[in-house]
């Protein structure tokens, strides 16, 4: 068997088949690695071989402005300042990977994470975050409490109870109660 030498610029694979086989790249790296893999690599491409994509950074970002707004925004600013990559992460992956699914609406995960953060009763300002964002999605104050309340089953009254006290303290913020 015979060895060829190929360099840089032969393509074995054809014009077309390598064009789309490196937009394939493109965007798996963007999106598992937060930016383009290409940009390590020496392959000579056209600018228009390359996706344009969001990394996960910028999509989590807009989805918590849009989810979240200033409540998120302001979780992220302090925590940027103790544990910068803490909030590059929180951003990323629940933001820019999780909530920017399909399967669920908004409103559906933020009902689901009010019930969550609800459950484990000791999260009170990740609770009044949400409950922000559940208002922000859609969901009404009765929504809210409803959801607070059906946790009471499951997670115990205390639970419930810091519960609606943060949804009170979110309510009057917002001038709904």
């Amino acid at each position: 068997m015979s060895s060829k030498n190929i360099d840089s610029n032969s393509n074995p694979i054809g014009d077309e088949k390598r064009r789309e086989f490196l937009k394939i790249i493109a965007s798996m790296s963007t999106l598992l690695a937060g930016g383009p893999l290409l940009s390590a690599c020496s392959i000579n491409m056209n600018k228009d071989d390359i996706m344009t994509t969001k990394s996960r950074f910028d999509i989590g970002w807009d989805k918590l402005k849009e989810i979240d707004g200033h409540a998120g925004e302001s979780v992220i600013d302090s925590l940027s300042k103790i544990a910068p990559d803490l909030a590059k992460y929180t951003i990323e992956f629940p933001f820019g990977d999780i909530y920017s699914r399909g399967g669920l609406d908004l409103k559906s995960r933020e009902i689901a994470t009010v019930a969550a953060l609800t459950a484990l009763g000791n999260a009170a300002p990740q609770l009044k975050v949400h409950i922000h964002g559940a208002l922000n999605v859609g969901c009404s104050p009765e929504e809210v409490i409803e959801v607070i309340i059906q946790m009471s089953v499951y997670a115990g009254f205390p639970a419930a109870l810091n519960a609606a006290f943060s949804a009170q303290e979110v309510f009057e913020e917002r001038g709904i109660l």
